[in-house]
Formats: C-alpha cells, structure tokens, sequence
C-alpha cells in the first residue's frame, strides 16, 4: 500500500504547489504563449514519469521513431488503465492535448492544468456537444498542438483484447489530414487496475506504430477506419504476448 499512499500525497502536492506555478505562467503566456505551453507541458512530463518512477514501472518502447516531431498528429490506442493516460503522455515530443471524460472538467486543479494542456473533455451522452469537442480538436491540430483520443471511448474492463473502436474519434485525422500513430499498450492495468487498491511494479510495453494518413487510403478503407487502425494495434498487442 505505501506505493499507492506515495502517489496520492504527490499528486496532492503537485496539484496544491502548483498553483503558483500557474500563476506565474498565466503571466508568462501573456507575453510568450508558446514558450509558456511548453514549460507546462515539460512540468506534467516530470510528473508523470515521477509518478511511474514511484511506482516501479518498468517501460519498453518500440518505434518511437515513427512519431513525427515536426507536425501534429493524431495518436489513437488501446485503453487498460488509466495510467496508459501517464505513460502515453510523458514521451509526448511537441504539444498535445488528450480527449477525457466530461466528469473530469469538475476536478479542481485538475482541470485547469489540463485545459492549459489543450485537452478537451468528451460528454459522449450528447451528441451535439461531443460533436463540438471533436471540432476543437480539429481547431488544435490545424493550429499544431497533436491530439490523443482512445477510441474505445472507455477504460475496457472486459477481458477482451479491445473494445470496438468508434468511428467517429477519426475525424480529427479525417478532416485535417493529419497522421494517425497508432499506439499499442501491453499490461499497464497489471500497475493498478488488476490489483485495485494496490500499486504493483509491472513491465508495460508501448509500441508506436507507423503513421497512417488518411486521405492516402482507399476509398473503402476509408470507409472503416476504425476498424483498419484497430487491426494494426491488435497485430502489435499479439506480438507482445512473448515480451511480457
């Protein structure tokens, strides 16, 4: 248990000595956004790999290099645990906002950093406002911040390998023509989730695969996107089964 007590008074004291630190780049941003958006986005790095640090996570990643640094993206994965949030986010090279459930937008402090962070939160019970959040998506990516969104829409609890990718979270890629990276993570609920309220050491693989671009396919693969990205991410969790 003392894993677990130790992520939660971090966190706690990011979040409550953080809030100078906000201050301060509320100021800065004034003056110099971008120099600002990559100080934050560089803080919350640390964190993150702090975080994966005191819980003994042990990370292999594989092609890292298919991950442009010089444009923005659209990164799409399977969906475990909530640490695959941490892990994804913290190897992020350029500036990059995550899509997150709508009941996260209540957390104080929380929110505001992740807001700052460009990420958008998905109230996947309407339909109209859903639709609004994927337009700010598209926003961010033609203004050059990447966007990440599992298209599973929910932490799969199931012991199936994925949960059917929805369509609909493509249309950032779609609609700027952006690549898609797909990414495939082996075993992060095996840190938490698997062993709830226990924080375990585990290995977890993350594996990038290469990038996709949309209007580069053929009119059917089009068609289901979805379901081509989601064969490309199974072909890669197979491959881990030997790694794990």
């Amino acid at each position: 248990m003392i894993r677990i007590i130790l992520v939660v008074l971090f966190v706690v004291l990011f979040l409550l000595l953080g809030i100078p630190v906000l201050a301060v780049e509320w100021l800065i941003g004034k003056r110099h956004p971008e120099a600002a958006a990559i100080s934050q986005l560089r803080i919350v790095q640390w964190a993150f790999r702090f975080i994966l640090f005191i819980c003994g996570t042990k990370l292999t990643v594989i092609g890292e290099e298919h991950v442009p640094k010089d444009v923005p993206v659209l990164y799409i994965g399977n969906h475990k645990s909530d640490f695959d949030i941490l892990i994804t986010y913290a190897r992020c090279p350029r500036l990059t906002g995550y899509i997150a459930k709508n009941n996260i937008e209540k957390v104080p402090l929380l929110s505001t950093w992740m807001r700052r962070l460009n990420c958008l939160f998905l109230d996947r019970d309407d339909t109209r406002a859903a639709l609004k959040t994927i337009l700010a998506g598209i926003e961010n990516i033609k203004n050059g911040v990447s966007m990440c969104i599992f298209p599973e829409g929910t932490r799969n609890t199931t012991d199936e390998q994925m949960l059917p990718f929805k369509e609909g979270s493509f249309k950032m890629a779609e609609k700027t023509g952006c690549p898609i990276i797909p990414m495939a993570i082996t075993n992060s609920a095996a840190i938490f989730e698997d062993q709830f309220p226990r924080i375990k050491t585990a290995h977890v693989i993350l594996e990038y695969g290469a990038p996709i671009y949309p209007n580069e396919l053929d009119k059917e693969t089009k068609k289901k996107l979805g379901v081509y990205c989601q064969n490309i991410i199974k072909d890669m969790l197979d491959a881990h089964e030997a790694m794990i």
